[in-house]
């Protein structure tokens, strides 16, 4: 990806709708710095903090090191250090994240941690179902909220014509897609047919969907943190929805065309496993 500095570029897509207030407020000519995230965390009422509990610091990215303490989720867990490269929008990408969704990114960190624990003291040399699912998420995460069981059902058996075409109107006024994956905001830089999240489902009251943006992501980082913090909830891959993003209304401009849907390599049949 380009590492040309775009300050407008929640723009581009309303995908990047949960990013706008903090993007917005960098009010950067040339890539954001870690001070500058940093100043955004600073202004915030409620502190961000890690799953262990420790307040959130952007950092600017050094060497790797091979203590398990100074590892990528211990470190944010134990010292709130979350570190961001130079002029690299994966990176910028997470730390917004962090802005938007707080509480399920430190319930995200927190289960990496206990996954990594885990795996140490059993001396397993590879990661597990656990981490990939974590791992899934935190990269290409979708929260899909809903006042429709209906609509969910839908995504849950792929039927993408079916809900995002034939049932557009129901879908725009009654369901909210919320990029969370940080990958998932990088790709959607230069987008692509191909481009897929993979969803969390959330059954919301129907007044949710009407409220402002910052009582919508309250609420939404809430509920997707009580999921990840339920030791039962997300041990596979296959509990996570995949979307083929650039279907959803509103997001890409070419899905206003029906026969946009027709493409079966991308809008593929199947149905996901509970």
């Amino acid at each position: 990806m380009s590492a040309e500095w775009d300050p407008r570029f929640f723009e581009r897509s309303a995908l990047y709708e949960p990013l706008r207030p903090s993007a917005a407020a960098l009010g950067a000519r040339d890539w954001p710095t870690p001070a500058d995230l940093q100043r955004l965390l600073s202004a915030r009422a409620m502190p961000v903090v890690s799953g262990g509990g420790v307040p959130i610091r952007f950092v600017c990215a050094g060497a790797k090191r091979t203590r398990f303490e100074d590892r990528y989720e211990p470190r944010i867990y134990l010292r709130g250090e979350v570190p961001v490269r130079a002029r690299n929008w994966h990176d910028l990408f997470n730390a917004l994240v962090w802005l938007a969704f707080p509480l399920a990114k430190g319930a995200l960190n927190a289960r990496h941690y206990a996954a990594l624990r885990a795996q140490q003291a059993a001396g397993a040399p590879n990661r597990g179902p656990l981490q990939d699912a974590l791992t899934l998420l935190d990269e290409s995460g979708l929260i899909v909220a809903a006042a429709d069981g209906g609509l969910l059902g839908k995504l849950e058996v792929f039927a993408w014509k079916d809900l995002f075409w034939r049932n557009r109107t129901r879908v725009v006024s009654g369901m909210r897609f919320y990029a969370f994956g940080h990958a998932l905001y990088e790709k959607m830089l230069a987008p692509y047919r191909g481009i897929s999240g993979h969803a969390i489902r959330l059954g919301v009251d129907q007044s949710l969907l009407a409220a402002p943006l910052d009582g919508q992501l309250e609420t939404v980082d809430a509920g997707l943190a009580r999921q990840l913090l339920d030791p039962a909830a997300l041990c596979s891959t296959r509990e996570l929805a995949p979307v083929p993003v650039l279907g959803v209304p509103g997001w890409h401009d070419a899905n206003r065309n029906e026969a946009f849907y027709d493409d079966p390599g991308y809008f593929r049949p199947g149905r996901i496993t509970r």
